[in-house]
């Protein structure tokens, strides 16, 4: 069992002063060394409940799904008299769920999907960007360069597949010659995925417009709120199914390749 220790305190016992501020930078993009979460002493404990208190609940439940996930390796090993052997304490399974309730409250749940797909300082952090439009709830500021990610990944995807595009070719072009790819390929499983990565074509097209003409890209009268968040969380599932499409891709031809030897 876990030995309960208050939990804020419990969650930064490992980390110094550096690890620390590194792992809220790679987490969420937060300067935990900042003014604003200066409380108490301005221990990494009091900055840790100042980050609680601030911060919206989505924010607060990534960077505690982060720290779960590499629990073992910062957590001290403690006797269990049970096994008789050193382990690392288990968390209980309820923070998991608090951390998936917390997450739930995210205008967009599956910010996170919204990764680069080539080693590209700038498109990195085009992406931190986006997320930063969402983690301050304003998706209709965030549209053009969520546009413009979506223009990249997709390229991205393109070149891996020996797709030859011209600069010029519009995005839902590039998409569709994509989907023929997968496609011909065999990737796509069922009629149905088929059919919806299709109308995905059509939305990119559509998302082409309102790039144009609804986004701060130019002097435009922008969408609302609510239209900009449906626009959002369609667009980010479908990069994250195209994720998960070429690790799949990946992992196969990893599977494939013969040692010449």
């Amino acid at each position: 069992m876990l030995r309960f220790r208050p939990a804020r305190e419990l969650l930064v016992l490992d980390f110094s002063n550096r690890t620390f501020e590194e792992f809220f930078l790679d987490s969420v993009g937060i300067e935990i060394s900042d003014e604003k979460y200066e409380y108490g002493s301005g221990s990494k404990a009091y900055r840790m409940r100042a980050f609680w208190d601030i911060e919206p609940n989505h924010i607060v439940g990534k960077v505690l799904e982060d720290i779960f996930e590499e629990w073992e390796e910062w957590n001290q090993k403690e006797y269990n008299p049970l096994s008789g052997v050193y382990e690392v304490p288990r968390f209980p399974d309820d923070c998991v769920k608090i951390v998936e309730r917390l997450k739930a409250h995210a205008p967009v749940p599956e910010i996170e999907a919204l990764k680069p797909n080539a080693n590209d300082r700038d498109f990195e952090a085009l992406a931190r960007s986006i997320k930063e439009y969402i983690k301050r709830n304003e998706p209709e500021t965030g549209l053009d360069r969520l546009h413009t990610f979506v223009v990249r990944y997709v390229r991205n995807l393109c070149i891996k597949q020996e797709i030859s595009i011209a600069r010029s070719t519009p995005l839902h072009s590039a998409f569709g010659q994509y989907v023929k790819s997968l496609r011909t390929d065999g990737v796509i499983e069922t009629e149905m995925t088929e059919r919806i990565l299709k109308s995905n074509i059509s939305v990119l097209d559509a998302f082409n417009k309102v790039r144009n003409e609804h986004s701060q890209a130019h002097d435009n009268s922008i969408v609302s709120y609510q239209e900009a968040l449906l626009i959002f969380n369609n667009v980010v599932s479908m990069i994250r199914y195209l994720d998960t499409i070429e690790k799949k891709t990946n992992k196969s031809e990893e599977s494939n390749f013969d040692f010449p030897f």
